[in-house]
């Protein structure tokens, strides 16, 4: 609080703009996903060599997280104060743990959108698989029925409508970083491009 009594303003990321609403943004349509055949998977480099697969059955049954976090895109809007709530990324690292020199995840998502990201980004406290958005189940345009989301990196690091997770030992750039895209994606930093890597 300030001296007046007043809440402080937040300061937004370099670059970033106030959204008040989340905009929904994607690649191509979105996909319709059956709940009945759905099912993430988490592979690649895997501390035992072996895949696991979990229906939607066997998500809801983990335990669930809720976690407040702005959402930055990187084209330059970023909206204040969402309210995601799933299953924490590390449950599911902790599941299905990686090879003791894995360091980075490739995170596929429904219509062959993909992903990078680090390993320590993926088991950060605060990193949640979404299965809802400020107390409702998302939307198919939000990502329904599984969204990665990654509060301290760009929102294309979260993937929505996920389905795979492989966990790899070299770098693999995925859909936007293949097109230009920084390899991490920190806003803080503001590692929108590739050039700056």
């Amino acid at each position: 609080m300030s001296r007046s009594g007043l809440a402080e303003p937040r300061s937004l990321p370099p670059g970033q703009r106030l959204t008040p609403v989340l905009r929904t943004v994607q690649y191509g349509r979105v996909p319709r996903i059956a709940l009945a055949t759905w099912s993430l998977r988490i592979g690649g480099d895997t501390l035992d060599g072996e895949a696991l697969s979990l229906s939607w059955a066997d998500l809801a049954s983990l335990p669930r997280t809720v976690v407040r976090a702005d959402h930055h895109c990187v084209s330059r809007n970023t909206t204040l104060d969402l309210l995601w709530s799933g299953v924490a990324a590390r449950t599911i690292v902790e599941m299905a743990p990686p090879a003791d020199d894995v360091a980075h995840v490739l995170v596929s998502a429904a219509r062959g959108y993909s992903t990078n990201i680090r390993l320590e980004d993926l088991s950060s406290s605060r990193a949640v698989f979404a299965t809802h958005l400020d107390g409702e189940p998302l939307s198919p345009e939000h990502g329904w029925p599984l969204r990665l989301v990654l509060p301290h990196l760009y929102g294309w690091k979260g993937p929505k409508w996920v389905v795979t997770i492989d966990y790899q030992r070299y770098v693999e750039r995925g859909f936007w970083e293949q097109r230009g895209y920084h390899l991490t994606g920190d806003v803080w930093r503001e590692e929108r491009y590739s050039y700056q890597e």
